[in-house]
């Protein structure tokens, strides 16, 4: 099979190591409210449309604002932590960076709002992504394949035709359904093997660390 006519990377916990800050920020907003909070919680989030988190916030932990306050509760804090340290996952930036070196369009494509999504691609060699999709530019969020097929739309190419890459069942979820052939790289949450209902799509990876253009072909 010849290379993806793109790449199209998630952001949390696939590019950067951020869920501890989004749990922290979870867990601290929460208990302002007088709600309880826990891992399983935080856990259930991971990948999700941030609206739906605030949400889900609101029903489980207690928290009374609107799903839109939440998440810029959220965000300050989360973009504060970022402010002090970018936490890569390890192997990201250099399977990036041979993407780009090969001439392979890239995207973005990240639940997390434009002005978090921003601070980290700051932190990227320019030019490191054409495109991206933000979860504040769409109407409905991972696991919906909208993010999928916007990005690869914005590129020009088909999504059939693109190798997506990402960490959780949500995202990977949302490749799938976009018509991608998707890299998972498990971290804070499994994802189940048979995802792709055994279509050959979905390849699962232990980490990224010293994956090549070959990884990217199947």
């Amino acid at each position: 099979m010849n290379q993806p006519a793109a790449v199209l990377w998630d952001m949390d916990g696939t590019i950067v190591d951020t869920e501890p800050y989004w749990f922290a920020a979870e867990f601290e907003i929460v208990e302002m409210h007088g709600g309880q909070w826990s891992h399983e919680h935080a856990r259930a989030l991971v990948g999700s449309d941030l609206l739906d988190s605030g949400a889900y916030m609101r029903k489980h932990g207690g928290v009374d604002r609107e799903p839109a306050e939440i998440v810029e509760m959220l965000l300050d804090r989360v973009v504060a932590q970022l402010r002090i340290e970018v936490p890569w996952r390890p192997g990201a930036r250099e399977l990036l960076a041979a993407v780009n070196e090969a001439g392979i369009p890239t995207a973005l494509v990240t639940m997390s709002w434009k002005r978090f999504a921003d601070q980290v691609v700051e932190c990227l060699p320019s030019g490191s992504f054409r495109v991206s999709v933000t979860g504040d530019e769409v109407t409905r969020g991972k696991p919906h394949p909208e993010p999928y097929l916007l990005a690869a739309e914005r590129l020009g190419v088909d999504a059939r035709d693109c190798v997506a890459i990402e960490d959780s069942p949500t995202g990977v979820r949302s490749a799938l359904a976009a018509g991608c052939r998707v890299l998972g790289v498990p971290h804070v949450v499994e994802i189940p093997s048979d995802l792709d209902q055994g279509s050959g799509q979905l390849v699962i990876a232990a980490s990224l660390v010293g994956k090549t253009l070959n990884d990217l072909v199947w």
